[in-house]
């Protein structure tokens, strides 16, 4: 299972969280810089410049009038003489540059990425990578291998530090509708969870059918949701991991609406799988695998490898380095699943059909669909966020909370059913934060 949204608090000055389509004129949006590395041979990596650009989705929403300061968004509820509908309010609002560290506890040093849990009133983020000032850096994963270093030591219990990479547009849909803003201030947003907390989808606002959220009191939910493939390499914290891909059968982004977005009960009637194929090592047999202290010990930074083998991809791939060792993937260990120790051939249909799982990955074309998407290249994101729907306890716990854990697939991490609860982990966890450094990507074995 993958994210089932994030949700972040944030004030800009005297004026609440919002997102929105002009670009304003008030604050300027300088991103900060962040290095990477491509590989082309054993030991050959080139230093690439990049930059870190924040969500739209966090961002200042102001009515897009010289020197006005007044909100188009405003707690969880739009502005209705700036927003009437849909189309007017991408037309009306201006969307305003980022305090990076000071309001979102984003900071980068070289090749190093820090994003903070809390910063102030904020809660959480999503970055994407860039190529330059206007555009996502687009990576094509087929046949290649991604690697990067990552400390979670400092990640609880119902948080998850998320690196994935998703079929965005490299200009965050810039032109399109009334999008003037582009991927300089973070638009173009999808993922398999077609999420309908988007303020914006394709240029257009998503007022119409806009629920404020029952939990959280800066998020709501739109008629529309925005949908797209989404190649999860890293959902994790201290106590789980997890490894995942999540096919659509449409091509980039999507604008669902109805029984296609999959919400609720029509979950596996929408577009894209929104469970996915998970390699999860506590859930596949391996709960001595990762945790502190265990093989993969998380109390220490690490290095994590994702190779995506074959063009068309036939196979995904996992090992780690830590402490100057490799550690292997661990091997699948429950009966009637086969010993995988990668995503591969009918992994997902063996554990799927064992745990009791409805197998929408293979419905909606399992790797092959996969492969067509990474072909067609992805954005990358890194994010820390809390869980107001599921308390993260698919990722590091016992999911579903009413399930037997004696039963294969329930028991997913050694977190309590009680624990995630967002205000909970706000209120203890005041030091939590993600670490993403030394970013490598090339040729399958010469990043390590």
């Amino acid at each position: 299972m993958s994210r089932l949204w994030l949700v972040g608090f944030c004030f800009f000055a005297l004026v609440a969280l919002a997102c929105g389509q002009q670009a304003g004129s008030v604050q300027d949006e300088t991103h900060p810089k962040l290095s990477w590395k491509q590989c082309s041979g054993a030991g050959s990596c080139t230093s690439q410049s990049g930059e870190i650009t924040l969500d739209s989705n966090w961002r200042w929403l102001r009515k897009d009038e010289e020197g006005g300061y007044d909100n188009c968004y405003t707690g969880n509820e739009w502005d209705t003489e700036a927003c009437p509908d849909d189309a007017s309010c991408a037309k009306n609002c201006a969307l305003e540059g980022a305090d990076y560290s000071g309001t979102y506890g984003i900071t980068t040093s070289g090749d190093a990425l820090t994003l903070k849990l809390i910063t102030g009133e904020n809660v959480g983020s999503r970055t994407y990578l860039m190529k330059d000032e206007n555009t996502y850096q687009v990576f094509n994963l087929l046949n290649k291998e991604f690697t990067f270093d990552v400390d979670v030591s400092k990640l609880p219990c119902g948080v998850n530090g998320a690196l994935y990479f998703v079929e965005m547009s490299a200009d965050g849909d810039k032109g399109k509708g009334d999008n003037n803003a582009g991927a300089k201030y973070g638009t173009g947003y999808c993922d398999a969870q077609c999420p309908h907390d988007l303020k914006f989808i394709g240029g257009e606002a998503n007022v119409d059918g806009w629920e404020p959220s029952d939990g959280d009191k800066n998020s709501g939910s739109g008629k529309y949701g925005s949908c797209c493939n989404e190649m999860d390499v890293w959902e994790a914290n201290s106590m789980g991991a997890a490894y995942t891909p999540h096919v659509c059968t449409h091509e980039g982004l999507y604008r669902c609406t109805g029984t296609e977005c999959g919400d609720g009960d029509e979950r596996y009637s929408g577009v894209c799988d929104k469970d996915g194929c998970d390699y999860s090592h506590y859930r596949l047999g391996a709960p001595d695998y990762y945790g502190p202290g265990k093989t993969v010990d998380t109390k220490s930074k690490m290095t994590v490898v994702t190779q995506f083998v074959g063009n068309p991809l036939t196979e995904i791939r996992r090992f780690y380095v830590q402490n100057g060792k490799q550690i292997e993937n661990s091997v699948v260990n429950v009966p009637g699943v086969s010993n995988y120790s990668s995503i591969k051939g009918d992994f997902c249909k063996e554990y799927k059909e064992v745990f009791g799982d409805t197998d929408s990955f293979d419905k909606d074309g399992g790797l092959s669909a996969m492969s067509a998407s990474l072909g067609r290249g992805h954005v990358l994101v890194m994010s820390v966020w809390v869980d107001f729907a599921a308390h993260m306890l698919w990722l590091d716990s016992s999911y579903p909370t009413d399930g037997d854990e004696s039963k294969p697939g329930i028991k997913r991490g050694e977190c309590e059913t009680s624990s995630g609860v967002p205000e909970d982990v706000i209120s203890k966890n005041s030091d939590a934060q993600v670490i993403f450094s030394n970013i490598r990507f090339g040729d399958i074995g010469t990043t390590t």
